[in-house]
């Protein structure tokens, strides 16, 4: 055998030679690409100046965006050359933020050519670990929530059933009053509706309606005014959608003329809550305040008593005179209770006795409990 042509794992190519050069066509690319231009200069930075000459790049993009929405009949989604509106903002583009809540933040800017990160369909908010902008539309799901809102003429686009559900008279109402709204009724698998839904219990059935109307609160107070007992619900900081969804159903239930809750650090209306007040979201209104102790100030000048509840309260919720006149009833949150703040504003704080020693009551449970006690009173003395 003569050397190593017969070998094992011999070589049947020929090695590569030397590399070939590109002849000069790629020398752009191994040009620098200048300086890091600073904050001010950089269009898509909320930093930017507005002085400074556009590149060129971000220049045609921006043109070529402002000649797709006018051909379109949209406003466009960037901001005029030289303005600090460079970014995919909230109403960007058929109502779908960019980014993680609607921010042009991590993923959602457009600067750099990227286009919005935000999801198009349905919100849910249970099960899932998506934080979706307060402008998408909502999912409500359960047979008593969707018939109500339908009831109550909510807006809505789609009507979407799980094929082979079982039919009874709240599922051929609904079916009934969709078509005579000319909503869209979607029938698609029990899995598609899960994954829509992220796993909530929806009875076979949900509504995609746009985000919740909050009433303002001056309308609200000056509407609970107007009635022969006025009733007010506040929540100090309550966090869980399904203890607001149940209050909002106590309050419905008990003749309170509103809720209000605070914008920040609390729970709004969500397709759970929806869900959890079985379709009272629908009737009793709903008010976001900016500051919930300014809010109750208000009420106290309107003529309203406010009243907190605690469990170290002062006074006993039986011995509670006040509940005949105009009321508001201060919830705290599922853990601290009242938050200081909230507590020296009341007029008073008032205790639920109970027999056996707990801890405390739910907060939406405790809810119900006074304005069960507050509407029997008015029964017996109004």
């Amino acid at each position: 055998m003569a050397g190593n042509s017969q070998r094992r794992g011999r070589r049947l190519t020929p090695k590569a030679g030397a590399p070939k050069g590109s002849g000069g066509k790629n020398k752009d690319s191994l040009a620098g690409r200048g300086r890091t231009l600073p904050a001010d200069e950089r269009p898509w930075h909320k930093g930017y100046s507005g002085t400074e000459k556009l590149p060129q790049r971000t220049a045609w993009k921006q043109d070529k965006e402002r000649r797709a929405a006018a051909e379109e009949g949209r406003p466009p989604k960037i901001g005029q050359p030289g303005s600090k509106d460079t970014t995919w903002g909230k109403g960007g583009g058929r109502g779908v933020p960019g980014g993680r809540g609607g921010a042009a933040g991590r993923g959602g800017a457009a600067g750099r050519g990227g286009k919005p990160a935000g999801r198009t369909g349905p919100r849910v908010a249970p099960g899932r670990k998506s934080n979706p902008s307060k402008d998408t539309p909502e999912l409500l799901v359960g047979r008593n929530p969707v018939l109500e809102a339908l009831r109550a003429q909510v807006p809505a686009t789609a009507l979407y059933t799980a094929q082979g559900i079982d039919m009874d008279d709240r599922i051929n109402e609904i079916i009934r009053t969709a078509a005579d709204r000319g909503i869209a009724n979607l029938e698609i698998s029990r899995a598609e509706l899960d994954r829509m839904t992220g796993g909530v219990l929806h009875q076979g059935v949900g509504l995609q309606v746009p985000p919740f109307a909050y009433q303002p609160f001056d309308d609200m107070v000056a509407a609970a005014l107007e009635q022969q007992a006025p009733l007010l619900v506040a929540l100090d900081g309550v966090t869980d959608p399904r203890n607001l969804g149940a209050v909002i159903r106590s309050a419905a239930a008990f003749g309170a003329q509103g809720v209000f809750v605070p914008e920040r650090r609390a729970a709004g209306i969500t397709a759970t809550a929806w869900r959890t007040s079985a379709g009272a979201a629908a009737r009793v209104p709903v008010a976001q305040v900016t500051n919930l102790t300014r809010s109750l100030k208000a009420c106290r000048e309107a003529g309203f008593m406010v009243v907190g509840l605690d469990a170290d309260g002062d006074t006993d919720l039986y011995d509670l005179e006040a509940a005949v006149g105009p009321l508001v009833v201060v919830v705290g949150s599922e853990g601290r209770g009242l938050s200081r703040l909230v507590g020296e504003t009341c007029d008073l704080t008032v205790s639920i006795p109970m027999i056996s020693e707990v801890e405390s009551l739910n907060a939406s449970v405790a809810a119900a409990v006074t304005l069960a006690e507050v509407a029997r009173r008015r029964a017996v003395e109004l």
